[in-house]
């Protein structure tokens, strides 16, 4: 406990209440009472006991504060002698001054909820003490001097430690009200205790040997030295008294003849209430039974008429959970696919080997300039350029072509085709020509090589396909979401938002990628260009052809030493960035049956997937020619994986019951989803403007597909979730 503490500021309000209460006490005409209760005092202020000295208070009412202690450094107990009233309860006090019996005007001392432990000695000596609250304190026994309270007629020990009571108790003759807790007091025992005030009484004379007389005998002489001052108030009284009773009786007469009419008037009004409201229950039974009977038939006909949309609706919507399904499982693999590639740095490694190798192609020699093949390379180059050409005015008429069908259908249609046949005719009539053309133009040369190399590159084809992928299932998403809100069901909307919105984040990546990986080939290009002689001729048919002869990764692992069977099986688990790996470690079927994932990972294979997957398949297949290099087959043909090889039970997503194999890295491969179509309605894949043509443009970052090209040059927004369009990806249908 500190020996120095600050005392407790008062709130603004606790002040106020104060110094109204001293200044209220201090008016001409004030009562006898001094109230400072719920003011916050840590003690009593001594301006206090000079107000109740000078002013003979008789009343103060100290209660809801924090006092600790009753008497304030400097003042002395005798100050407050006139007291008759001491309310002290809700406070903090742990004792009473011991010079309380000071207060000899002392009539009721109320000290209920207080801390206290003890009573002092000379409280026996308030001799005009009526009532006595010590409820709610910490006291465990009373002083022998209580027996001193001699008009004591209220006494209250309940909520105390007090388990024993003192003889000296028996000579309170006064007492009336005796509480305390029976249950836990031993002497007396808790028997007598619970009969009450009497039976205490009785036992505690009975241990003394005293005579038992009732409070009665002796609380009159008490009241009588108390009144003795107001006996010659009474027959005055009595007087006044008789008149106002008799005053009384005469305008309770007249007010009971009121009554009665009041009454009689109230009956009549009742009897024609009553017939009114037997009318109206006639009249209200006929309505409620024709209304009963209406109800009864709309409720039937309502009734069958749910129970065909509930039967209906929960056909499409099994539907469009199955297709959900599907998606979701479809966008999981995904989403796996591309963290599985993102953490892979031997990937990244393989990017760089390659873009050496590129470079390492600036430097041609003489014998492929001998064996250069002139035709054939201008043939394939004039076919590369021709296609390209092709695909563009394809493009363009198939878009002139939806532009114009509303209007002028037939008559644009055959236009468009003799312009189509103008342009073919044309490309046979010029072939020759452009062949000998190609080989003279070295720009041409340059823009078929760069075709062919965006073509060949595996990176390239491997973020087209991705590409193509998300396209179609956004293009299913958005057709499922506005089949919900059609059928207004919505207990799977956040689902397809989650998903939608994860597949467009990964469609913004893969088309960074994409421009990323362009601007690295044609960085590659220019390096190329820089390197290459001057005096060179036919520099970019050769390295064109060079491409055209290049054998694809499976292949070239195979020539370096790695079993078929491996090459296929990490085609299958779309690890194709893993075999330069395995071809410079020289693993084989037979090291595997003797790896662990330990080994893997320290090879450079960090996916858990990836390797318990080698390792299962080490284990159930036998090796045959573990030691001796693949033959080479007479047709170079690209691995593709046909069907989804078992993985790891960690990678496989929770929320589906297979996987779809992750496409492959080779270019050029067709992609297909293997999940059922979303279930087609009448106009889900219009354009949701005009209503007219079919949705052809993704809307980032919503991803949604709603709108064809000619709408969706005016749109800001998106017209299905409102949120600002920031790009537009136009789809291309073949």
């Amino acid at each position: 406990m500190p020996l120095f503490f600050r005392k407790k500021k008062l709130s603004e309000e606790s002040q106020k209440r104060l110094e109204y209460q001293l200044c209220r006490t201090k008016e001409a005409g004030a009562d006898d009472t001094l109230d400072v209760s719920a003011c916050e005092l840590s003690e009593v202020p001594s301006s206090a006991f000079s107000i109740c000295k000078v002013l003979q208070k008789k009343v103060l009412i100290l209660h809801n504060n924090e006092l600790s202690s009753l008497l304030p450094k400097g003042c002395d107990i005798s100050t407050l002698a006139t007291l008759k009233v001491l309310d002290l309860h809700d406070n903090k006090l742990t004792s009473l001054p011991e010079d309380i019996g000071k207060l000899a005007s002392l009539q009721i001392l109320n000290v209920e909820k207080n801390r206290l432990k003890a009573l002092p000695e000379n409280i026996g000596d308030l001799r005009l003490l009526q009532t006595l609250n010590l409820k709610g304190n910490s006291l465990s026994e009373l002083p022998s001097s209580i027996g001193s309270l001699r008009s004591l007629r209220t006494l209250d020990l309940s909520d105390n430690n007090i388990v024993q009571l003192p003889k000296a108790l028996v000579y309170i003759r006064t007492l009336e009200s005796f509480t305390l807790d029976a249950a836990t007091m031993t002497y007396p025992p808790a028997s007598v205790c619970t009969e009450g005030t009497e039976s205490i009484q009785r036992f505690l004379c009975s241990e003394l040997g005293e005579e038992y007389c009732p409070p009665s005998q002796y609380l009159l002489p008490v009241l009588e030295s108390e009144c003795g001052t107001h006996s010659d108030c009474v027959d005055a009284l009595d007087e006044a008294w008789k008149s106002k009773f008799n005053d009384y009786e005469k305008r309770k007469e007249q007010k009971q003849q009121e009554k009665l009419a009041f009454e009689w008037q109230l009956e009549e009004k009742k009897k024609e209430h009553t017939q009114i409201m037997l009318m109206n229950n006639s009249r209200k039974e006929n309505v409620l039974i024709s209304v009963r009977q209406e109800q009864e038939r709309l409720e039937l006909g309502v009734s069958q008429q749910q129970r065909t949309q509930e039967a209906e609706r929960l056909l499409v919507l099994e539907r469009v959970r199955q297709a959900e399904d599907g998606i979701s499982c479809r966008i999981s693999t995904m989403l796996m696919d591309k963290s599985r590639l993102k953490k892979s740095a031997e990937f990244l490694q393989a990017m760089e080997e390659d873009r050496i190798r590129l470079e390492h192609l600036t430097a041609i020699t003489q014998e492929e300039t001998n064996s250069l093949r002139k035709r054939e390379v201008a043939v394939a180059m004039q076919k590369m350029l021709s296609e390209s050409c092709m695909i563009s005015i394809l493009q363009e008429a198939s878009d002139f072509r939806r532009r114009s069908l509303v209007n002028e259908a037939h008559r644009s249609m055959e236009s468009l085709e003799r312009k189509f046949d103008k342009v073919l005719s044309l490309q046979v009539l010029d072939k020759s020509k452009a062949i000998a053309h190609i080989i003279q133009e070295e720009e041409m040369q340059i823009a078929a090589f760069q075709a062919l190399q965006l073509q060949k590159d595996a990176v390239h084809g491997y973020i087209r396909n991705q590409i193509k992928l998300i396209e179609t299932e956004l293009k299913q998403l958005t057709r499922l979401e506005i089949k919900r809100r059609t059928l207004n069901a919505e207990n799977l909307q956040e689902v397809l938002v989650e998903q939608r919105t994860a597949l467009s984040d990964l469609l913004q990546q893969l088309l960074k990628q994409k421009e990323q990986r362009e601007q690295e080939l044609r960085q590659v290009l220019v390096e190329m260009e820089r390197k290459s002689a001057s005096n060179q001729q036919n520099y970019w048919m050769i390295q064109y052809q060079r491409l055209l002869d290049a054998k694809p990764l499976s292949l070239r692992m195979q020539e370096a030493g790695v079993e078929k069977e491996l090459v296929n099986l990490l085609c299958k688990l779309s690890a194709q960035h893993y075999l330069p790996i395995m071809a410079h470690h020289r693993v084989t079927t037979e090291a595997l049956r003797h790896m662990t994932a330990s080994d893997l990972k320290k090879l450079g294979i960090s996916e858990i997937g990836i390797q318990k997957a080698l390792l299962n398949w080490a284990r159930e297949h036998h090796p045959e020619g573990a030691g001796k290099a693949v033959q080479l087959e007479e047709e170079e043909e690209e691995v593709h994986p046909t069907a989804p090889f078992p993985r790891s039970p960690l990678s496989l997503p929770t929320t589906s019951t297979f996987q779809l194999p992750s496409p492959p890295l080779t270019p050029g491969s067709p992609v297909t989803p293997s999940a059922p179509s979303p279930v087609e309605g009448p106009g889900i894949s219009e354009c949701v403007v005009c209503m007219e043509t079919g949705s052809q443009v993704i809307f980032l970052p919503c991803g949604h597909v709603c709108c064809c090209h000619g709408c969706s040059g005016a749109m800001q927004s998106c017209p299905l979730c409102r949120s600002n369009i920031s790009q537009r990806v136009r789809l291309y249908t073949s």
